[in-house]
């Protein structure tokens, strides 16, 4: 058992956030905590932390700080209840706040998590300086020592700590070039990316991830993935991808009006589970209330007549009867109902032969496509590759480097902005509908807001104090009231739960109209979209059909590529094992002569740790094994070397 919450209570002011929350995490658990915003999942991680910090014991550092990491600087305890730990449990949390090293580099800072090997490595590099002053007395116990040290070293992973880190780093987006910055110069997304760099490398017993794919663009999320998949420790992820939940957790846990429920599984099996244990709990309920209306009718014939015996002991048992609760969700769910549009041409957009970016970059050339009526176009790549600047060049509020855009008759477009910035701050809530409808009636317009959540005294509210989750309501019920024929949305799920995008991808889908959609949601963009122009950054790749399907042909593609590299690699080792000629070393070999192969050794070292630190192989699992592998045989070979030496110098002291 890594940590227990039993019975577990906690309220703020009037307002009840948990009611009895009750669960376990062990060793190696792969846990996803799901629930609407709001239900309560921070407050669970508040309180185990505010836990952990009063029962550490241990003065390092990050023990010191992983409270002052967290989510609020007070301590929170629950209110009724318990939560207990195992002694000495390592939690590592991505925190809000992120603390480097003054002056360090982006690759300093990750490497930092390992300062323990970095001592180690630090004390062997003293005794090899040793090994060239001591006398030759002396000599013996150095080398013993060294070679116990090496052996720790190696098997701590010291000789792969730095390919690991910078396969991580790799892998969460940075480049080659970014290594060497300073991270007081890092924008906000890049420190939480290091941060969660230097999070996946600690290796904690437990891992706490709230939104770890926040700043990620999908090629990231997708590592991260695979890299949670093997991760041997446990860890729990609160997020509202649901593609990561269904690949790298087994086990839900889900906060639901203060309650926590467990399925043991990912989540495509939680909501197959849970539709099925509500119908079976509304049975239960109508059962329940028919059985208490026939036994109160019961009751109310019998209390004064013949049965008065009967009737009292029925009223007893009512009154100890565990009462079945009626299904019920914490909040009411938006319903994003699309209002009918106008009919737009059968073509809405052709593209040819367009060029975008800027007068000091081109990020794709040549792009061309048709959009029909009633298509759905998703437009997906890495951070930085031109997603926004391409729906902006199609809106006309980029101008196109080179090309044509022909939006097609009676089009009406409306724009979702990821930055919110089609709303007016010092607007109140209706009146950025009554903007658009200036003579509606105020009944209306609120029973539309109502839909996205937006009621009472709430449509009053002015629109630069809400949080972004409401800015993002707000904006698609904007969006959806002006019953425009074609939706540009850029993120719109970035600030809705899981409910809310599933109630969105459920309205799109009965969309007559077209949608031309940017999004790092894969789950939404298998529901809507029906092609996908990928951007690299470079250039730009069209296919039809789903995201699920292009992400496949991804794989099969690169594994054709991977197959050929193989085959390749075999035939000219063939070749070269034919013309090869083998030379016998002689059987002693004199200690300069082995010093000059340690040499060459140290160099392959190096050299294989630089084909390790590379772009293609921090992204191809495969390669990266198999340069590990070499890189481990090495190490192997190089402490080989090491006790030949020492054998050999110990000859040479006989013969002398």
């Amino acid at each position: 058992m890594l940590f227990r919450f039993e019975n577990v209570h906690k309220s703020y002011a009037a307002q009840e956030v948990l009611r009895g929350v009750s669960f376990q995490i062990n060793p190696g658990e792969k846990v996803g905590l799901v629930g609407r915003n709001g239900a309560g999942k921070t407050t669970l991680l508040k309180l185990l932390l505010s836990q952990l910090a009063l029962q550490k014991k241990s003065s390092s550092v990050s023990e010191k700080n992983l409270w002052k990491n967290s989510y609020t600087e007070e301590l929170e305890h629950p209110d009724i209840g318990e939560i207990s730990s195992a002694s000495s449990l390592s939690v590592g949390l991505l925190a809000q706040h992120h603390r480097f090293v003054e002056g360090s580099t982006v690759l300093e800072s990750a490497m930092s998590v390992f300062s323990h090997l970095r001592e180690m490595e630090a004390k062997m590099k003293m005794l090899e300086a040793e090994m060239t002053r001591v006398e030759e007395e002396a000599l013996e116990q150095i080398l013993h020592s060294y070679s116990q040290l090496q052996i720790d070293f190696e098997m701590r992973g010291g000789f792969t700590c730095q390919s690991q880190t910078e396969s991580v780093l790799f892998g969460l987006g940075f480049k080659k070039d970014e290594f060497s910055k300073s991270v007081a110069h890092l924008s906000g997304g890049q420190q939480s990316r290091l941060s969660l760099a230097m999070l996946l490398l600690a290796g904690h017993d437990i891992l706490l991830l709230d939104e770890p794919t926040n700043h990620l663009d999908i090629k990231a999320v997708e590592w991260l993935e695979e890299f949670l998949i093997s991760y041997k420790s446990a860890y729990i992820i609160i997020s509202h991808d649901r593609f990561m939940l269904d690949k790298c957790v087994n086990k839900i846990i889900e906060i639901e009006n203060g309650r926590s429920n467990i399925y043991p599984g990912n989540y495509s099996f939680y909501v197959e589970e849970k539709e099925a244990r509500q119908k079976a709990q509304q049975a239960a309920y109508e059962q329940q209330q028919a059985m208490i209306e026939r036994t109160e009718e019961f009751i109310r014939r019998n209390l004064a007549g013949q049965k008065t015996k009967q009737a009292k002991s029925r009223r007893n048992m009512l009154a100890r009867l565990e009462r079945v609760e009626a299904i019920e969700s914490s909040q009411s769910v938006a319903n994003f109902s699309i209002r009918s549009v106008a009919r737009s041409g059968d073509i809405a957009l052709t593209v040819k032969d367009l060029s975008f970016g800027y007068e000091t970059r081109t990020l794709a050339h040549n792009l061309s496509l048709q959009l029909r009526r009633g298509e759905s176009l998703a437009i997906v790549g890495g951070n930085g590759t031109g997603k926004t600047t391409l729906l902006r060049t199609l809106l006309g509020q980029n101008p196109p480097l080179a090309g044509e855009i022909d939006w097609g008759s009676n089009v009406n477009i409306g724009y979702y902005d990821q930055q919110l910035n089609t709303l007016s701050p010092n607007n109140r809530v209706i009146d950025e509908l009554r903007e658009i409808e200036p003579f509606a009636e105020e009944l209306k317009l609120r029973s539309f807001l109502a839909v996205f959540n937006f009621r009472g005294d709430d449509v009053f509210k002015r629109v630069g104090d809400l949080s972004g989750g409401e800015k993002g309501r707000l904006s698609l019920a904007r969006l959806i009231y002006s019953q425009v024929n074609v939706l540009v949305l850029d993120e719109p799920t970035n600030h809705l739960d899981i409910a809310s995008r599933e109630a969105l991808e459920t309205a799109l889908e009965s969309f007559t109209g077209t949608i031309i959609v940017v999004s790092h949601d894969r789950y939404f963009l298998d529901r809507i979209a029906t092609a996908i122009v990928y951007l690299d950054g470079l250039g730009a790749e069209i296919f039809d059909g789903t995201y699920s399907e292009y992400s496949e042909f991804c794989q099969q593609r690169q594994a054709q590529q991977e197959q050929q590299e193989r085959q390749a690699a075999a035939r000219l080792r063939a070749a070269t094992k034919q013309t090869k000629v083998k030379e016998k070393p002689p059987k002693l070999r004199t200690p300069l002569e082995i010093e000059s192969d340690v040499e060459q050794t140290e160099r392959s070292i190096a050299n294989l740790s630089e084909a390790l630190s590379s772009v293609e192989v921090a992204r191809s699992p495969e390669k990266l094994s198999q340069l590990q592998q070499q890189y481990e045989e090495l190490n192997q070979r190089l402490e080989a070397l090491y006790t030949e030496w020492e054998i050999s110098m110990q000859n040479s002291e006989a013969k002398a």
